[in-house]
């Protein structure tokens, strides 16, 4: 079974974080939601209270399939500044392993440099901080093992490629279907 980390951070896009978990979880795919603030509760950016499944220095990150980053702020800048994700993601870049940042998150994979050379988009007043081959106004797009996304508006076709690069095409078909998301 595929494990998928959501990082949650002060100021994260509720919408952006929580229909990712949702959908995965509807998949049947193990999802943990990751504080990286030291506290298990977390305030979205329009003031949604939410509590993590673990804190950073609690999850078994590393062993993740794939990790993913939602946008938002200032969660997009919390999630930035912290050192040991920042490490994580690089690890996972080097060895190739699924990485996926949706709205104002891809700039993080930017300033780390995982998208030269690669296609990626981002919410529309990011795309100018993206370093990468090119900007595509899709709702998602993946290159290689990253995945972006543009705002809070892909959120439920960012879930579903996410599920589609886990658990096949098929799966995600079934729970487009299952949400009655109309494509």
């Amino acid at each position: 079974m595929s494990k998928v980390c959501v990082f949650l951070a002060d100021g994260f896009e509720e919408i952006e974080g929580l229909t990712v978990v949702d959908i995965l979880r509807r998949a049947g795919i193990e999802t943990e939601m990751v504080s990286v603030m030291g506290t298990k509760e977390i305030r979205g950016t329009h003031g949604i209270m939410v509590k993590a499944d673990s804190l950073f220095e609690e999850a078994d990150a590393a062993g993740a399939d794939m990790l993913v980053l939602p946008g938002g702020m200032p969660g997009t800048l919390n999630l930035k500044a912290h050192e040991g994700l920042r490490e994580l993601l690089v690890s996972f870049d080097r060895q190739e392993k699924m990485i996926a940042a949706i709205c104002a998150a891809p700039s993080i994979l930017s300033e780390l440099g995982m998208l030269k050379g690669r296609n990626a988009c981002a919410y529309p007043s990011f795309e100018e901080e993206l370093d990468c081959e090119k900007v595509l106004q899709e709702p998602v797009v993946t290159d290689g093992h990253i995945t972006t996304g543009r705002g809070m508006g892909a959120a439920i076709p960012f879930g579903l490629r996410l599920t589609s690069l886990l658990s096949g095409q098929e799966k995600a078909e079934e729970i487009r279907v299952s949400i009655v998301y109309e494509v």
